[in-house]
């Protein structure tokens, strides 16, 4: 019998929490309030996703890491700095405040990506740092082919490591060669 069972919880709809997840689907569920009590739960969505994905997840210890979760994937481990917004700023169109300690911006070589979480969307943007630039906030439309963030919708393969291993021509060279390429 399974924890959800002993629980009383049976199936999936019985398991949607109140704070308004079912799966990635809006629904009349009041969201977690407290921002940071969204912020853990969205951390724990992350690496739960992650580890089902067939990624390996680690925490770091503490509240003064620099970012909230290490991905490792092939041998790379990526710091992962984690966001969720519920916030509809008009229409369909959400948006977020991606800032630091003391709202200031990430310093570069502490954050090798951001992981947002679109919570009434159930969407996730797997974005480099690279690619943020000098941006503090961003904006996310529902169902927009044409928005700035579209190419790291569900982008998880961002964060694995493809091994690629080709035969050397024994005219040129021996043995065989191995290259590593790292995604991002």
């Amino acid at each position: 019998m399974t924890n959800l069972r002993r629980s009383g919880i049976t199936n999936q709809r019985e398991s949607e929490w109140e704070t308004g997840w079912s799966m990635g689907k809006k629904n009349n569920s009041k969201w977690i309030a407290g921002c940071k009590e969204r912020g853990e739960w969205a951390e724990l969505c992350f690496m739960a996703r992650a580890a089902g994905l067939g990624m390996g997840v680690l925490k770091p210890y503490g509240e003064s890491g620099r970012y909230d979760v290490a991905v490792e994937s092939g041998g790379a481990i990526w710091r992962v700095q984690v966001k969720s917004t519920i916030f509809c700023r008009r229409g369909n169109e959400y948006s977020l405040n991606v800032m630091g300690p003391g709202r200031k911006p990430y310093e570069k070589g502490t954050v090798d990506f951001f992981a947002v979480w679109v919570v009434p969307l159930g969407e996730w943007y797997i974005i480099p740092y690279a690619a943020m630039g000098k941006r503090q906030t961003l904006h996310f439309t529902a169902g927009s082919k044409r928005a700035k963030w579209t190419r790291y919708r569900e982008a998880w393969d961002l964060l694995r490591v493809v091994e690629i291993q080709a035969c050397v021509d024994v005219e040129y060279g021996e043995g065989v060669v191995e290259v590593g390429l790292v995604s991002g």
